[in-house]
């Protein structure tokens, strides 16, 4: 599927992501490659005794996975020139082990660029949900699109 260029996109036009379940696996690969070993996420043992009652995803790695679960809707393919950022990102409720969780996504706006004809900025606004339709993480990614 080739993706949609920047004139593509209409303003709070609103899609959702694919799911995906986050596994026991997820948490350990995520915690070998970033060094965080938080017993948060780590062991079963103290997180039983913790607030959330049960191990719980990073932060960060739902983060990251709301990011490929946009990329799973094939709306980016060949189009994104690059990811400029995110804001106002907020982490709402824990992502527990064998949560099912996909993105609402809103076109929050899109700029023109003025000094490259080429391409245009697109700002999405995330609600990153579970199963129980619980918001669990939100906030703003910045894109950078092509022009047809």
């Amino acid at each position: 599927m080739r993706g949609r260029y920047f004139e593509d996109w209409r303003e709070n036009e609103e899609f959702e992501t694919p799911a995906r379940t986050i596994t026991e696996a997820d948490v350990v690969m995520f915690a070998s490659m970033t060094g965080d070993y938080n017993e948060l996420h780590t062991d079963q043992e103290s997180a039983r005794g913790n607030q959330f009652g049960a191990r719980i995803a990073h932060g960060l790695l739902g983060l990251s996975i709301a990011h490929g679960l946009l990329f799973r809707t094939g709306f980016l393919d060949g189009t994104t020139v690059a990811f400029l950022g995110i804001e106002e990102w907020k982490f709402l409720s824990p992502v527990f082990f064998g949560d099912t969780i996909r993105a609402k996504v809103r076109v929050a706006g899109k700029t023109a660029s003025t000094s490259k004809k080429d391409r245009g900025i697109l700002k999405l606004h995330f609600e990153l949900v579970n199963q129980d339709a619980v918001t669990v993480q939100s906030g703003y990614k910045i894109l950078m699109m092509k022009r047809a």
